[in-house]
């Protein structure tokens, strides 16, 4: 009886296992094993021998041969990854559960909130183990976040208003994000800096010297990212109408100006509302109550912040304001607008849901 060679089974690729297999080779994040798998499959069901594939693809007959046996005796799931052995689990699935159960349900006796340590005492296991579990869903005891819904009864309206402002300006009209960081502080150290060095960050005193305090009236151009800005030692209704003159005369005569404003007294007084009478191109749109993260000028108040105050040193308040008026100077040479990238709709569900979550917590 002769002996030979088995016949192989033919590949037959079906349609949507042809579409699947195309993904795997194209898709990015698909493991360049999974890739090359594909790739011997789909060259074997357009007819070519084992050898021409492997020939083409640098691989060997064996290896062509393996992945289009198990193709064929288990579809594209045959192309995936086999279970490696390993050690058995030591924590169950209950015991998972009890970790997290307890970590979003229960509180330590002597503490406001869980540690891996603390937990790991409470459950019995090590605390590298209920890093892993808090890992695995997300969870960080150790955090808290604050926030603060606003109580505006006007609150979707004047979100529409001022989100309508940064998408579709008006023709004919500069809208202008206007505010004041009010109190900065004049700081220097009680003795010298240590600059930095190789392998060494720069060292600074905890404790300072305050050398008086000034403020900062700031316009934000919302179209071209320019500031408009001034600096007074108070901050009463007096420095804010002096303000707006400034922006009165720096802005072209035959512009409207729209200026987002907050709630704060000093916008409101009787002396900026007569002012505002007799100047009708001027037209004031105010946030809602709680909501200052959507007038712009303020994510430009964290940027003066974090380049310029923060770690800055002044040894008066002459120095301070000198060092801002500097910033206001360079800035303007290269300015740019901030992207609203969220229009009220997105806002406003976004708020929705979590006003549920914090109603649902609550309970």
């Amino acid at each position: 009886m002769p002996r030979g060679r088995p016949h192989k089974a033919d590949l037959v690729l079906q349609e949507e296992d042809r579409a699947e297999l195309v993904r795997w080779t194209k898709r990015p994040k698909s493991s360049n094993g999974l890739a090359q798998r594909a790739r011997i499959i789909l060259r074997c069901a357009d007819g070519l021998a084992s050898s021409q594939v492997a020939k083409a693809l640098q691989v060997t007959n064996q290896t062509v041969c393996k992945w289009r046996s198990r193709y064929i005796e288990r579809g594209p799931a045959g192309l995936l990854d086999e279970p490696r052995c390993g050690a058995p689990r030591t924590v169950s699935d209950e015991k998972v559960e009890e970790v997290v159960t307890a970590t979003l349900e229960e509180m330590p006796r002597a503490a406001t909130h869980w540690s891996t340590r603390s937990m790991a005492q409470r459950s019995g296991l090590s605390y590298w183990t209920v890093g892993e579990i808090w890992r695995a869903f997300g969870l960080q005891p150790h955090r808290a976040e604050n926030f603060k819904l606003s109580n505006d009864p006007q609150f979707i309206e004047k979100v529409r208003d001022i989100v309508g402002l940064y998408w579709n300006p008006p023709e004919g009209a500069l809208v202008l994000c206007v505010d004041e960081k009010a109190q900065i502080q004049a700081l220097d150290r009680t003795q010298p800096i240590l600059p930095m060095a190789l392998g060494v960050a720069e060292r600074r005193t905890h404790d300072y010297r305050r050398h008086g305090i000034t403020s900062l009236f700031a316009a934000f151009n919302v179209a071209t990212g320019e500031v408009i800005g001034e600096i007074h030692r108070r901050h009463r209704s007096t420095e804010f109408k002096s303000f707006l003159e400034r922006i009165d005369k720096e802005v072209p005569a035959e512009l409207d100006v729209h200026l987002i404003l907050d709630n704060y007294g000093t916008h409101k007084s009787p002396l900026i509302k007569g002012w505002l009478l007799r100047h009708p191109r001027f037209h004031v749109h105010y946030t809602p109550t709680y909501s200052s993260w959507i007038n712009q000028v303020e994510r430009w108040f964290s940027t003066l912040t974090e380049k310029q105050l923060r770690r800055g040193t002044h040894r008066s308040t002459r120095a301070l304001e000198d060092a801002i008026r500097l910033y206001l100077a360079v800035y303007n040479e290269n300015p740019k607008p901030f992207e609203w990238v969220k229009t009220a709709d997105q806002i406003l569900d976004s708020i929705r849901r979590f006003c549920l979550r914090t109603s649902l917590a609550g309970h």
